[in-house]
Formats: structure tokens, C-alpha cells, sequence
């Protein structure tokens, strides 16, 4: 449970209709199973003990009161393991009986959560039998079950203060006013549904949908356990399709037609940090409390986080998100023109992967306008650390596209400059590198007043959370398209371009994606080739894409980063490599928020973003030490652990 990470499970016993010791036998034996596997809060299906395609038969004194035994032999036989489980039975109170949830922990029957909405139409036929919640909490009249009854409770652990769970049955998920909405604002960060949801055509789908639409909206995990094939096939079938989502996303779902666990790692500190955040999400009063304990040991993750969050995995849903993305960025670079009446763009081309990102999004927003693409004035500007092979790109892809290309060779103007300051050319220090930067914006910015357009900026997000950019060189621009791009995203957007375009065009973007990323500041090597390789300095980008989507989209502490990174990394980087990396990331992500403070407009295209008039307000003064000093605790703990 370290780091917030709870292993929950939805399990699909195979079960007999209305033999209740079969069911309890197979519901403890699944109990057990998952105590092994770490899960430590399992739920099954409506109605599990007994089987919910009873008919009749739930009007037999004999099955009800077999059924309430059972609960308390489940409880009883799986007291000595350390986890909660949430059984389906039907319980007598009052005179009436209940389709009731049971929460059972440690040998004891911590209380029953009765279903609230019955549904009677089509094959449903279950007000015949029961009757609906709400149930005010009281304590049940079951002799076997001495517990509360009632759905106005959460139940909360004391050794977790984020994980809070409640508890809705089948229907109740499916109306507009489930239950599970009052629950969530009144706390819970997980919510149970105990199901037996027949099959039919289409029926998969809406059920996915449904569920990962209800985990996001209420930000929660949502754990749905659905009854199977054990049940009677009289006029249903039964698939015991278990799905866990959280905030909006699937994490597991079992097959069609399949028995047993279905098992995930959610993230309650993580639900907790974006509830925080979201304003709109407004508490209710609060409700009943149900207090349970759990023994606090690390969760062996299952789950596993990609090394890219900010690119899809699919090939499918790739392409699509490349498409969506780029007509957002030229929409946006549209717009702007339109909005004062601008025909001219200046781009610093250089032959790199922004730039040329920053020229295909230029070449769709003309082409939106029906702009001549001529009015793209494609700017390369060679100096010291310049290279044939990127120079050559940059005036392929300006003639390839259409744009204007125009070259302005800058080490006289730079080597000037220098006299000017009295630096000398020898020291390839920072002010070498940041005079040729500002030079080049200088020239841009100059240009577009010429022209009577505008500077197309070319910087992406993740150099804008390292501070990778010259203050008011690269790092200037009046759009800057790129700015909510991360570069690992960068690679993509531009190989989806080189894919639809094929031909010369497709074959020089290839050529760019192949080239080293890099400022070009300093002389090449002797044989032409890049010298200065920008990973070499700040990193690998897919660290630090990683790093920057974690801590900014969810508030994940630098210990929390650096365990899921070597878990995601495991076979590429060693863990001193990942501490090494992401010490760097926190170090440049704080003391380079001054240049994060006054950038120029761009388009918002993705969950994370940087901008100072956007998501990202961030003093630039704010300390990090709380932030390093928990990293080197972590790593005095890996170092005691080595020497162990």
C-alpha cells in the first residue's frame, strides 16, 4: 500500500443455483487465492452466495437462512487473512427482504448495504422478491448477522485515510441518479458494484463505456463484479465481465465467459490529488462511517505504467491522436492569423525535429485559410555548430512544402557581437551558446516586422520544463505552437506526417526523426557530425516525459517517480541512472520556472500543459529541497538495502 497503491479484485466464483455451501466453499476458496496474489478488498457478484437466478425460490424461508449462515462462515474461515470481502446475499429485516452487499473483514460481518433501485421490466423481474433501499442505517434482525443494515455508510480504513469505499448493486449503476454519486462526494474514492448483469449483443460495450464514463466523472475507481456461467441459462446467459477503471480508464477487465480474479492496482493517493483539484467536485454532507483495518505492507504492483503516457500505445489510436493534435495546433495558429489579419509567418528552420513540427502545423493552418503556402517564410540560419545534413533538411523541406526559404548566415553577426561584449570566441561557454540563440531571434523577430507577420515559435513542453531554451532566444516567438507538445510526442506527430506524405517529403522527415537531437551551438565534430547532443546533457526526453507527466498531472512525490520509472524502465536504465535523471529534472523543472513565467501564447492540446495563463502557476522562486531531500532519503534507503 506504499505510495497509495491498493490491489483490489472482482471475482466470478463458479457457483450452483441455490446451493449455498458450494458457493461459500468456492467464494473462500477465491478468497484465499487473492489474499496470496496482495489484494486486499474483493467484491463478487450479486447475490453470490445464493445465485441470483433463484426465482422463486427467495421466498423459502430454508434458502434465506441457509444464505445468512453461509455469510458468517465466510467470515469466520477467512478471519486470519488480512483483506476485506463484499458478498452478494439476501437478507431478511423487518419482515421484508433485502438484495444486500456484505462487507466482511477479519471474521467479522461488518455490515450490509441493501440495493436500491429493483428493476421489474424485460427479463428483470426482482421486486417480486425485494424489496428497494434506502434502508436507514439500523441493526439487522438476522440472528446469524448481528451488523448494521443500511446505504447511507462508508467504509473507511484506518491505516489508509484515501481509501474509502461504498457499495451499489447491478441496477443502481445503470439509472441517472445512482447512488455512487452521493457516495463519491461524500468521500469514497472506490465504489463496489456487486452484478449480475445478463449478456446480449452490444450489451460488452455500453457496460465498459458506462463504467469508465462513472469513474471519471466522480473520479474514482469503480470496481464492477459481474456474476457468470454458473448461473441458470433458463432464459439468460451470464458472461462475468469484471472490469476495475479509474478516473476514466480501464486498468483490467476479464474476458467473455471466463471465471475467477480479476485484479488491479489503483491509485487512491493519486484519485485524492486530482479531487483537489477539480474545484467542481463539491462535497456532500457526510454519511454513516463503517471503520476497518489493514495490515500496511508495499503492494506488489501488477499494473504497469507505459514509458510514454503522452503517446497511445495502439497504432491506431496513434494516428488518430497525431491527426486530432495537429489540426488543433494549426487551428489554433489559424486563428491567430485570421484574428489580425496576417498572411506571413516567419519559422527559424533548422533542419531539427521543433522546427519542422513547427513548419507542418504553419503549412496546415495556410492551407485552412487557403493561404499561398509562399507567405511561410522558412528562415535557416547557419552558424558555428551548424551541419550539412540539417542544413540540407531545412532547405528540402522549405522547398518541399512550398515555403519561402530564405538563408541568413549569422557567424559574422555573432562573431561582431562578441567584439561587442569582449568574449572570446574560444570559450564555448554559455554566452557562445545563448548569443547565437538570441541572434537567430533577432532575425526572426526583425523579419516578421518586415514582412508585416508573425514569429511561429518552435519550442516544445519538455524543453520548456527543463528550461531548455535561451531566455528570450528560442524560448521567444508571438505563437508558439509546440508549447504543449512534449517531444517524445514530437518524434510521433512528425512520423505520422512522414507516413502520409511519402515521397521526397516523407523520405527528408525520415531523415529528420534519424538525426540526433541537438541546439547545434557548438563546432561539429571533425568528420561533420553533431557534436553537441542535447540527452547527452539533461537526459534521456523519455525520462523526463515521464517525470513531467507524473508530478504535474497527478502530484506524484519524487520517490513515487522514481519507483514507477525503474519499474517502467527496468530494462533500459538501472535505477542509479533513473536517480540521477530525475534529480536533474527536479532541479531544472524549479529553478527554470522564470522562463515558464513569461511565455507567449500557444494552444492547449493535452492534460498537461505549462503556461502561466493555463494550468501552471508556480512562484519562480519556490524551493525544491523538500523535493531532492526526499529523493536522497530514497536513495539512502536503496544504498542500506544493497548493503544488506
Amino acid at each position: 500500500m506504499k505510495d497509495g497503491f491498493i490491489k483490489i479484485a472482482c471475482a466470478t466464483p463458479d457457483i450452483r443455483v441455490a446451493d449455498c455451501v458450494y458457493n461459500s466453499d468456492r467464494i473462500i476458496e477465491l478468497i484465499r487465492e487473492a489474499a496470496d496474489r496482495g489484494v486486499k478488498i474483493i467484491c463478487f457478484p450479486e447475490l453470490s452466495v445464493t445465485g441470483y437466478t433463484c426465482g422463486d425460490l427467495f421466498l423459502q424461508d430454508r434458502l434465506i437462512r441457509e444464505a445468512a449462515g453461509n455469510v458468517a462462515r465466510i467470515a469466520s474461515e477467512t478471519k486470519e487473512l488480512d483483506i476485506v470481502s463484499i458478498v452478494g446475499a439476501p437478507i431478511l429485516h423487518c419482515g421484508k427482504l433485502y438484495n444486500c452487499a456484505l462487507v466482511l473483514v477479519h471474521g467479522e460481518v461488518l455490515g450490509a448495504v441493501p440495493k436500491v433501485n429493483i428493476p421489474n421490466y424485460s427479463e428483470f423481474y426482482e421486486a417480486r422478491y425485494f424489496a428497494p433501499g434506502p434502508v436507514e442505517r439500523t441493526v439487522t434482525d438476522t440472528p446469524q448477522l448481528h451488523t448494521f443494515i443500511g446505504n447511507d455508510v462508508l467504509f473507511y480504513c484506518k491505516d489508509i485515510p484515501e481509501l474509502v469505499f461504498g457499495i451499489e448493486i447491478c441496477e443502481d449503476l445503470w439509472v441517472g441518479d445512482s447512488p455512487s454519486v452521493g457516495l463519491a462526494k461524500a468521500g469514497a474514492s472506490v465504489i463496489f458494484n456487486l452484478s449480475c448483469s445478463d449478456e446480449i449483443i452490444g450489451k460488452a460495450d455500453y457496460r465498459r463505456t458506462l463504467i469508465k464514463a462513472k469513474s471519471g466523472s466522480l473520479a474514482c475507481a469503480y470496481a464492477y463484479a459481474d456474476a457468470g456461467i454458473g448461473e441458470s441459462t433458463q432464459d439468460m446467459v451470464f458472461a462475468g465481465h469484471n472490469i476495475i477503471a479509474e478516473n476514466g480508464s480501464v486498468l483490467a477487465e476479464s474476458g467473455a465467459f471466463t471465471q475467477g480474479l480479476t485484479a488491479a492496482d489503483i491509485d487512491v493517493k493519486k484519485l485524492s490529488y486530482e479531487r483537489r483539484r477539480m474545484n467542481t467536485f463539491t462535497a456532500a454532507d457526510t454519511l454513516h462511517e463503517a471503520w476497518y483495518s489493514l495490515d500496511i505492507t508495499d503492494t506488489r504492483l501488477e499494473r504497469r505504467f507505459p514509458q510514454t503516457p503522452f503517446v497511445p500505445e495502439s497504432k491506431q489510436a496513434l494516428d488518430s491522436r497525431c491527426e486530432e493534435i495537429l489540426t488543433m495546433q494549426a487551428a489554433g495558429l489559424m486563428t491567430r492569423l485570421r484574428h489580425i489579419g496576417c498572411k506571413t509567418a516567419v519559422i527559424g528552420l533548422s533542419g531539427g525535429l521543433d522546427s519542422t513540427l513547427a513548419l507542418i502545423v504553419t503549412v496546415h493552418a495556410f492551407d485552412m485559410l487557403g493561404l499561398d503556402r509562399s507567405g511561410i517564410i522558412a528562415v535557416t540560419m547557419p552558424c558555428f555548430g551548424t551541419t550539412d545534413r540539417t542544413y540540407t533538411n531545412a532547405c528540402k523541406l522549405a522547398a518541399a512544402y512550398g515555403a519561402t526559404l530564405e538563408e541568413i548566415n549569422i557567424r559574422e553577426s555573432v562573431t561582431l557581437h562578441f567584439r561587442d561584449i569582449g568574449h572570446d570566441p574560444e570559450s564555448h561557454d554559455v554566452t557562445y551558446e545563448n548569443s547565437q540563440a538570441r541572434e537567430r531571434t533577432q532575425i526572426l523577430m526583425d523579419k516578421a516586422n518586415q514582412l508585416g507577420g508573425i514569429v511561429v515559435g518552435t519550442g516544445d513542453l519538455s524543453e520548456l520544463a527543463l528550461g531548455w531554451a535561451t531566455y528570450n532566444g528560442d524560448h521567444m516567438s508571438m505563437y508558439a505552437v509546440n508549447a504543449s507538445i512534449p517531444k517524445t510526442l514530437v518524434r510521433w506527430l512528425v512520423s505520422y506526417e512522414a507516413e502520409r506524405s511519402g515521397g521526397e517529403l516523407g523520405g527528408v522527415l525520415l531523415d529528420v526523426l534519424d538525426t540526433p537531437v541537438s541546439p547545434e551551438l557548438l563546432p561539429p565534430e571533425k568528420d561533420g557530425t553533431i557534436a553537441q547532443r542535447t540527452e547527452d546533457l539533461v537526459g534521456p526526453y523519455e525520462l523526463h516525459d515521464f517525470f513531467l507527466y507524473y508530478m504535474v498531472r497527478f502530484g506524484f512525490s519524487p520517490a513515487k517517480l522514481f519507483r514507477l520509472a525503474c519499474q517502467s524502465f527496468e530494462e533500459k536504465y538501472p535505477p542509479e541512472t533513473v536517480m540521477k535523471w530525475l534529480k536533474k529534472f527536479i532541479w531544472r523543472f524549479f529553478s527554470q520556472q522564470f522562463k515558464r513565467s513569461c511565455l507567449p501564447d500557444g494552444p492547449k492540446v493535452g492534460s498537461v500543459t505549462l503556461s502561466p495563463r493555463g494550468d501552471w502557476r508556480m512562484p519562480s522562486d519556490a524551493s525544491y529541497s523538500i523535493w531532492i531531500s526526499e529523493l536522497e532519503e530514497t536513495e539512502r534507503s536503496l544504498s542500506t538495502t544493497g548493503e544488506e
